[in-house]
């Protein structure tokens, strides 16, 4: 690492730990318990509000394991979401992040971090693939949302209601390790287990299996600390057919139409269909981390040099704000350029699934105005 570079990560590590001071794991709940206002017949889905008469396969797949977790058939499930009876709603509009496709209904349990002041809350990352996130058709991602969801209530909940984790650690650990905490999650993984070292046997090897289980717990640290720290943009996310941005202190979704990421693809996907750029994790990337981590994430560079734009490297100092490392609109507009945004493709097929892993640039006309 040049000095040049070591210089910039000591600034950045910096910068994320003050960002995200306070961000505490404080426990477990299921959604209709900590968001009673939400109905049985509502469903989360991730970006700007959702036309559901064109629903992509992966967040149908996803709306219906979402209802059978809530004890529905999945016929009858089908029948719902066909017939609308169920309501799907924008997760970030009641201070819900869920990732790529995933679907959340009032009975899946969540994460919740924050402070004392307020919570954001994220649901469960149930295993790598097949799994709910990428969503997949397989009907194995229920019943393994619903064993993490036991060992969830029954070994975790009680750990964290006595002792809160903090986040700041695993971010700094993960930096320093070259991990940028969205496309590379497993050292801040690696680090939860650390810290929860008296887990069950079955449940820890679980965990260990998948490296996106921490996922969903860094995008409600960044929800938190976007609302904690005021910058100007309050949400962004994308649904598959739209990206959208919400600015503070206002009430609606800015949109464009998705495109797909670029990246690279799994063995015998090259010619599948992928979904729009999906899920609520851009929040992780408009804190900072992601795509604007990127230089401190040497084998993303590698694994992608020949598809990164070629300002990759100092975009971050062009959209950030400069004191509190939150992506800012303000600076975008100045600066003609915009964050990226690490993100999974996701298959746009009728069994869903991942295809590969790449990045996204958001359309420049979101953030003008």
């Amino acid at each position: 690492m040049s000095a040049v570079v070591a210089n910039r990560l000591e600034a950045k590590r910096a910068q994320m730990a003050a960002l995200f001071e306070g961000a505490r794991l404080r426990g477990v709940a299921r959604l209709g318990d900590v968001r009673p206002a939400l109905g049985d017949d509502v469903l989360l889905h991730a970006g700007p509000p959702l036309d559901t008469r064109a629903l992509s396969y992966p967040l149908r797949n996803a709306a219906i394991h979402a209802l059978v977790y809530a004890g529905r058939t999945a016929d009858e499930a089908a029948e719902a979401i066909d017939a609308g009876a169920v309501q799907l709603a924008p997760a970030q509009d009641h201070g819900v992040v869920t990732p790529l496709a995933q679907v959340v209904s009032t009975a899946m349990p969540v994460f919740q971090v924050g402070d004392d002041g307020h919570d954001m809350l994220a649901p469960i990352a149930e295993s790598a693939p097949p799994a709910l996130r990428f969503g997949s058709a397989d009907d194995i991602c229920v019943s393994h949302l619903r064993q993490q969801a036991e060992w969830a209530f029954d070994v975790l909940a009680p750990r964290l209601a006595a002792v809160p984790l903090p986040v700041c650690d695993w971010i700094d650990v993960s930096l320093v390790a070259g991990d940028e905490c969205h496309a590379r999650t497993a050292v801040a993984n690696d680090r939860l287990l650390f810290v929860l070292n008296d887990l069950p046997h079955d449940y820890r090897e679980s965990i260990a299996a998948n490296a996106n289980f921490v996922l969903p717990i860094l995008m409600a640290a960044s929800a938190w600390a976007m609302h904690k720290h005021g910058g100007s943009i309050a949400s962004v996310g994308g649904n598959g057919r739209c990206f959208g941005v919400r600015f503070a202190g206002e009430k609606a979704w800015r949109t464009t139409g998705a495109g797909a990421p670029t990246g690279v693809r799994m063995t015998d996907c090259e010619q599948i269909p992928v979904l729009g750029a999906v899920g609520d994790s851009p929040v992780i990337d408009f804190c900072g981390l992601g795509g604007q981590a990127l230089t401190f994430a040497p084998a993303l560079v590698d694994a992608w040099h020949e598809l990164l734009p070629t300002d990759a490297d100092t975009r971050a100092e062009a959209v950030c704000d400069a004191a509190t490392g939150l992506v800012c609109r303000h600076r975008i507009a100045a600066s003609g350029r915009v964050p990226l945004v690490h993100l999974a493709m996701v298959a746009d097929t009728p069994d869903g699934g991942l295809a590969g892993r790449g990045f996204y640039a958001p359309d420049l006309a979101l953030f003008g105005g």
